[in-house]
């Protein structure tokens, strides 16, 4: 893997993905933009606040004929809780993004053409949608459940976008009949949606998972 100094402290700084313009600083924080071979500080993250999860910057797993490594998170917090999203850079050249939240896991990948469904058309021009609305896709009945205003905790490793600290996201969640999602975001950036299921994690035969003290790897994780 190769590695750069990082402008404002010269500490070492990966480099797992060339196509991932950004990244942050393990040691100093600082949100960095890649011009080349060049590194660029452009403003500061904060630190991530501890958390459990058994995902780890490295962690690799595969899905279907898919194989991933984790090259970047995302920690986001709102009045009653917080998620991880960890960013993963994929063999078909596709970036997918798997959600964690209190053991639950999302993967999901982006779907711009969501965007002009009528039933989304006040989310594309700016606004919101109302909870309950509700939508078809592919046979499966999905349902808006849940939408709230996330705020950037932090950030670390590459990344296709800047997440300074404190940024805000509004976050709109569709949960489907059959065990698929549909989340809308908006943020600094525009508006994105996004296609995905839950699943297990052992589903993606993770490998490199994270040891946390008095907690042991599962055998079917291992």
């Amino acid at each position: 893997m190769a590695e750069l100094p990082c402008p404002s402290c010269g500490a070492p700084v990966p480099v797992r993905s060339a196509a991932l313009p950004y990244v942050t600083c393990a040691y100093c924080q600082t949100l960095i933009r890649r011009h080349g071979e060049g590194l660029e500080a452009i403003g500061k993250s904060a630190v991530l606040p501890f958390d459990v999860s058994p995902i780890q910057l490295g962690t690799t797993g595969s899905f279907g004929p898919v194989r991933f490594s984790v090259a970047g998170r995302v920690r986001w917090g709102w009045n009653d809780g917080s998620w991880n999203e960890w960013l993963l850079d994929c063999s078909d050249g596709h970036q997918r993004w798997l959600a964690e939240a209190m053991g639950s896991y999302m993967l999901t990948q982006e779907h711009p053409e969501l965007l002009r469904r009528s039933e989304l058309a006040p989310f594309a021009a700016g606004g919101s949608v109302a909870r309950g609305t509700s939508l078809t896709l592919d046979a499966e009945e999905f349902e808006a459940s849940d939408i709230k205003t996330a705020r950037c905790l932090g950030s670390e490793g590459d990344l296709p976008r800047p997440t300074p600290a404190g940024a805000e996201m509004l976050s709109i969640d569709f949960r489907g009949t059959n065990g698929g999602a549909i989340s809308l975001q908006r943020d600094s950036d525009g508006a994105s949606a996004w296609i995905g299921a839950a699943l297990e994690l052992s589903q993606l035969s993770p490998k490199n998972l994270r040891q946390l003290d008095g907690w042991s790897i599962p055998a079917d994780l291992r």
